[in-house]
């Protein structure tokens, strides 16, 4: 307000200074070409390789206090990308199962498996895509953001505090990689895999990520028979045996698939594991070729 107000007294004076003898010394008679440009507006985007206490749905400002990663969290965000094309060009953030949420979501994806060392669904590591909030939207923000959180198993999403970063998560010893498990069931369903050492007795190892074609979830459901026999060829490879008409009498399947929230973002990642029901294992079958799975 002083430099509007500066400025019109200054104008009066030089209007007077015009209506005699000239301008005084000094003067350029441009009222506006000493002003600083405006700055532009900056829009907020959230930053990567920070953490958080708290996961968000949707990211509100009010709710962005990222921390250290040294610091006790739950959260962390690993990349931050910026939708484009149709997506971006939406009058709100793209809904659940959208082709702009199954772009981030598949973007997501590949920049976390690529930061921990391996497909991120091969181990205890969940992942929340995070879109601006509608008044951020119609203010032109267009960043979605990739938080990841350690999970407590593959049947509990629980998330609890915990310290350090998870880049490289997935690599070396791993500890938060899947291995080796002891399923529970109830009336031929799993109730749960506990998780334990190779080493130690058990009925079912993972043995990798099978990619579902792009049908619908109930398609999905109806064709468990293409899921096992999926699963089944990876066990094959995993454990270097041949994959023939014998496998069903080497070694079954257990499979967990993405939920169905999950898997119209675009999930299609099905958790593979083999899984031997007539005698207790006690090394992992990785490479351990007919010997260690003989027809039975």
């Amino acid at each position: 307000m002083r430099r509007w107000l500066a400025a019109v007294a200054g104008g009066a004076a030089l209007a007077l200074g015009l209506a005699g003898c000239g301008a005084p010394a000094g003067v350029d008679r441009d009222l506006v070409d000493d002003w600083p440009a405006p700055v532009a507006a900056q829009q907020f985007v959230p930053e990567a390789g920070v953490c958080h206490h708290a996961s968000q749905q949707v990211g509100f400002l009010s709710g962005y206090n990222p921390t250290g990663c040294d610091e006790s969290h739950r959260i962390e965000t690993m990349h931050v990308g910026t939708l484009t094309g149709p997506a971006a060009e939406r009058g709100t953030p793209p809904p659940p199962g959208s082709a702009g949420m199954r772009a981030a979501q598949d973007a997501c994806e590949a920049e976390v498996s690529k930061a921990v060392g391996a497909d991120r669904r091969s181990g205890r590591l969940g992942l929340t895509v995070v879109l601006p909030s509608e008044p951020a939207w119609a203010g032109g923000a267009r960043w979605y953001r990739c938080d990841v959180a350690e999970i407590a198993s593959i049947d509990d999403t629980a998330v609890d505090l915990r310290t350090g970063s998870l880049r490289g998560s997935l690599t070396g010893a791993a500890p938060l990689a899947y291995r080796c498990f002891n399923p529970k069931l109830v009336k031929d369903k799993i109730e749960e895999m506990v998780a334990v050492s190779c080493t130690a007795k058990h009925h079912a190892e993972f043995v990798g990520i099978w990619q579902a074609p792009d049908i619908s979830y109930a398609e999905f459901n109806r064709t468990a028979k293409r899921t096992h026999r999926a699963c089944q060829s990876m066990t094959a490879k995993y454990a270097k045996v041949p994959d023939n008409s014998q496998l069903d009498f080497r070694v079954g399947t257990i499979f967990y698939q993405p939920y169905e929230q999950e898997w119209k973002n675009g999930n299609r990642g099905v958790q593979c594991f083999l899984w031997i029901s007539d005698r207790a294992l006690t090394r992992s079958m990785k490479n351990a070729g007919t010997k260690g799975l003989p027809v039975t």
